[in-house]
């Protein structure tokens, strides 16, 4: 039997500030169902390294979206889009509601903001388009984008080609302007009510310390034997995506030979941080978000008390 009202918690915060902690909390009290928002917890054998809910965790309290892909595989925006829309269906169905937790904020930004249906690249009007900047040179293609899509011109610059190459595509391939279809999107949170909270700590020397020591600890639970099993596998490189991700980027230099152990270590905890650094700035946009500080002791019960005194989507304890 359905819920009559549909809600959705958004948890966000940047790596290593302990979103997970005041999730599983969260879900002790609430009747929550837990939808990862990391585009690395969706790889199958990147555990340690993505901070992944042990199984047993996940046997008590439903996960979603975690270890569905291969580390071979893409995972774009809208792939998720989709599979949390699935899952945040289900949950409702089942009378819960969904918790989304994780510091992937381009995927927080398409859950509340949409994406554009866009049309697939065409090689057909790519080889055009090229052709024509070969021979007039790319500001006469944004001249002509400014003719057909003075919005789009207006917010692209002259010395971009790939996006005004794109912005074209779309117009030719479609008629319509790429900003106008950039307009009509749809979110998956019309007709839910949404309540979203920025978990960090309030000191950034305090998230500097934390990063610091949860590589060290994944070190200790075996992390390097994880992307080594990566490392020998004859189909995956470098070069795919979620070799990319923050720390499996930096443990396959070193497994390569092309730097030490200690290197690996300043350079992981390093890009950490820089990857935290740019998730503070994306949730400083989040206007509608309450911030909780989560090296307090008691930062779940801050959300639980916004719970029960709005009376969010009719929620209870459990």
């Amino acid at each position: 039997m359905g819920v009559s009202r549909r809600g959705a918690l958004l948890l966000m915060g940047p790596t290593g500030a302990g979103k997970s902690d005041i999730a599983l909390e969260l879900a002790q009290r609430f009747p929550f169902e837990i939808v990862s928002v990391d585009s690395a917890q969706v790889y199958r054998g990147m555990d340690i390294g993505t901070a992944k809910p042990d199984l047993a965790t996940r046997e008590r309290i439903p996960h979603h979206l975690i270890d569905i892909r291969d580390p071979t595989m893409s995972y774009s925006a809208g792939e998720f889009l989709r599979d949390a829309g699935e899952a945040m269906r289900d949950i409702w169905g089942r009378g819960r509601q969904p918790l989304l937790v994780g510091g992937t904020m381009l995927y927080f930004h398409a859950l509340s903001s949409g994406l554009a249906v866009l049309p697939g690249a065409d090689a057909r009007i790519r080889v055009q388009l090229d052709e024509q900047a070969a021979a007039h040179g790319w500001e006469s293609l944004h001249q002509e984008l400014t003719r057909v899509d003075p919005e789009a011109a207006a917010r692209i610059h002259v010395n971009d080609p790939q996006r005004i190459q794109r912005a074209l595509e779309v117009y030719r391939a479609t008629g319509l302007p790429i900003s106008h279809l950039q307009r009509n999107r749809r979110t998956l949170f019309e007709g839910v009510e949404v309540l979203e909270f920025a978990a960090a700590p309030s000191d950034r020397i305090d998230l500097h310390r934390r990063i610091a020591g949860r590589f060290e600890e994944m070190l200790a639970q075996g992390f390097l034997d994880e992307v080594r099993a990566l490392f020998e596998r004859s189909d995956l490189t470098a070069e795919h995506p979620s070799m990319r991700a923050v720390g499996y980027r930096q443990a396959w230099t070193y497994l390569a030979g092309r730097c030490d152990l200690d290197e690996l270590k300043e350079q992981a905890v390093a890009a950490t941080r820089q990857l935290a650094k740019r998730q503070l700035t994306w949730l400083r946009r989040r206007h509608l978000a309450t911030w909780l500080n989560s090296m307090q002791p008691h930062a779940a019960s801050r959300v639980t008390n916004a719970l029960s005194e709005c009376g969010f989507a009719g929620w209870s304890y459990v």
